[in-house]
């Protein structure tokens, strides 16, 4: 890399993505990068070191309770402070050349919308951004301007496999899944699965909420939707296929038959370096793929039976209007849930599945619309959720 420092704004700073991205901004040569805005949800302890490892100009919580400790640990840096969601949205709009949008869950479409706004690239991490407002991120970024960036490894792989392709040329593509920690577990026993054995991911190492996403499929699905959206392929050509061993992240298929796959370690930093320095690449220090003792490459297709929130993401991205956020929305209460002790684990698809139900298919025609679904979804889950069909 070469020039002037790219200047960096890093949404969800403090997540398990924020952390990797700013693993690579702090190892990279100096000057290659400028720090201008880190936000974080109201972890200040953690957002305030970041901000001082990486010399940030700007740190904002989301949570203004927070504002105090963060202010106090940062007290004497030269950095300044801002707290609230408004706030967040402005750190989000200021100019920089490169955003990482890493706020989990729906919470991040606001700030993420500001960033799409802004021009420059927005990596987006967040795939329930672009599940639930996707053609609207779409139409602003373009209105700006803007480059979006698929920073799932998923998606990046088949962005790189891609890689300016005529969208006639393309047969098919292929999202791989490593299966979770309950690939080979019969039905009757997934009903006894506990929140501790769900967060043991076999291969991957991320947050709370992803992992249980992963142990469920609903990953997978919100992945097809985030796909349909970023990809221009139509979604019966959206594929998914377990691949146990996690070393190829997507494929892409043409239709002279050759395929395209993109491998690489389960390691979130390798394509958050992708789009960190794109149309570049960046040196990093992580661990190579060793083909000579991976050995064996398998795959196999998912059981929708045993994993039926892969049937219900299909349905919703095929229903359109709000769908999309009402299947992410009220996943999002039932993984808490579920987290909490207060469901099942097979009641999470459940009670996604009667959220469906119950909301069918309202329009989505703005921002507006979309949270108002969102916030909707969440009630109604939760109202869902007191009966014992969940437990």
């Amino acid at each position: 890399m070469n020039g002037a420092p790219r200047r960096v704004t890093v949404l969800g700073a403090t997540g398990s993505v924020g952390r990797a991205t700013l693993d690579l901004i702090a190892e990279a040569p100096p000057g290659h990068f400028e720090v201008v805005a880190l936000v974080a949800n109201g972890n200040a302890t953690a957002l305030a070191a970041a901000a001082r490892r990486v010399r940030a100009r700007l740190a904002v919580v989301a949570d203004v309770a927070a504002l105090p400790a963060l202010r106090e640990a940062l007290e004497g840096s030269g950095i300044a402070v801002e707290a609230g969601p408004a706030a967040v949205v402005a750190a989000a709009s200021i100019p920089v050349d490169w955003t990482m949008a890493a706020i989990v869950g729906a919470a991040g479409l606001p700030a993420t919308m500001a960033a799409a706004g802004g021009g420059g690239i927005v990596s987006i991490a967040n795939k329930e951004c672009l599940v639930c407002a996707g053609p609207m991120l779409r139409a602003v970024a373009a209105a700006a301007g803007t480059t979006l960036l698929p920073a799932d490894s998923e998606h990046n792989a088949i962005f790189q496999a891609l890689d300016g392709t005529a969208p006639e040329s393309v047969e098919r593509i292929v999202l791989t899944a490593s299966g979770g920690p309950f690939r080979n577990w019969p039905a009757e026993r997934m009903r006894a699965i506990r929140p501790e054995d769900a967060l043991n991911h076999p291969v991957w190492r991320m947050g709370a909420k992803v992992t249980i996403d992963s142990a469920t499929m609903m990953n997978k699905g919100l992945e097809v939707i985030e796909a349909a959206c970023l990809f221009p392929v139509p979604a019966e050509r959206i594929e998914v296929l377990v691949h146990p061993e996690a070393a190829i992240h997507g494929i892409v298929q043409y239709v002279d038959g050759s395929m395209l796959a993109q491998m690489g370690p389960p390691d979130m930093r390798v394509p958050i370096a992708h789009t960190l320095a794109w149309p570049r690449r960046m040196t990093t220090a992580t661990r190579r793929l060793d083909l000579a003792t991976l050995r064996t490459i398998t795959f196999e297709l998912p059981d929708h039976k045993r994993f039926p929130a892969l049937t219900l993401a299909r349905e919703a991205l095929a229903a359109g209007g709000a769908a999309p956020t009402i299947l992410n929305a009220a996943n999002e209460v039932a993984v808490r849930l579920f987290l909490e002790g207060r469901i099942g684990f097979l009641g999470i698809a459940a009670l996604v599945a009667a959220a469906l139900d119950r909301l069918g298919t309202p329009a989505a025609p703005d921002l507006e619309a979309v949270l108002e679904a969102d916030a909707t979804a969440r009630r109604t889950a939760l109202d869902l959720a007191t009966g014992p069909a969940f437990a």
